[in-house]
């Protein structure tokens, strides 16, 4: 079959996206921008990439918007039912390999890099990484195409111990940063906190989003 001529059905899609996810004594602060894009084309302006996987671990989606909802969703599944089984809320190692194994599995066929973090009894707050089907524990990681602008700023503020707000704060800082200079990210800042006691839902717009040359 022969190559379209129009260059929009050609050519490959950039996405783009900037997602954080930061630990601290008791819970894990996850936060990401709001803009989806296709090319040069924002196609949403206000998309949560922050999907709950259980009631206490939640994934920062990046990569393919359809293909992040479709692991979330499986995951989210997975887990509801191995909770049941278990009779007992599941362990956020468990949400992580679970979507660890389903990365690599479809890793020819997605484009997705979902950080998964959460709160639970046996190791309180976790962050972990899992991108193409690795998985690593970290005490803060970032992804997307904005976390290639804030590498020198996470690394040099993060301090080991940060309080609950410290981390909350960090979140907003680097996330401002990345949709500052990043095309692909902007919109607004969506920001949950997961405790023992629960989670806190946020979302940061307009005037109340730092400004760079403010931090």
């Amino acid at each position: 079959m022969p190559v379209s001529s129009n260059p929009y059905m050609s050519c490959e899609v950039s996405t783009g996206t900037t997602i954080i996810a930061v630990e601290f004594d008791g819970g894990v602060v996850v936060g990401s921008d709001s803009r989806v894009s296709a090319g040069d084309a924002v196609v949403n302006r206000v998309f949560n990439k922050l999907a709950p996987v259980h009631q206490r671990i939640y994934c920062a989606l990046s990569g393919s918007a359809a293909d992040a909802q479709a692991v979330a969703d499986m995951a989210h599944y997975h887990m509801e039912v191995h909770s049941v089984e278990m009779e007992a809320p599941p362990l956020v190692l468990a949400a992580a390999n679970l979507i660890k194994g389903i990365s690599y599995k479809y890793k020819e066929e997605i484009v997705a890099h979902l950080i998964v973090a959460g709160w639970d009894s046996k190791n309180g707050g976790q962050v972990y990484g899992t991108l193409g089907g690795m998985i690593t524990r970290q005490p803060f990681a970032i992804g997307g195409s904005g976390s290639t602008y804030i590498y020198g700023f996470v690394d040099s503020t993060f301090k080991p111990g940060m309080s609950r707000e410290e981390c909350e704060k960090f979140a907003v800082q680097a996330l401002s940063l990345a949709t500052e200079r990043d095309g692909s990210s902007g919109g607004v800042i969506y920001l949950v906190t997961v405790t023992k006691e629960g989670t806190t839902d946020r979302i940061i717009s307009g005037d109340n989003i730092p400004r760079f040359y403010n931090l």
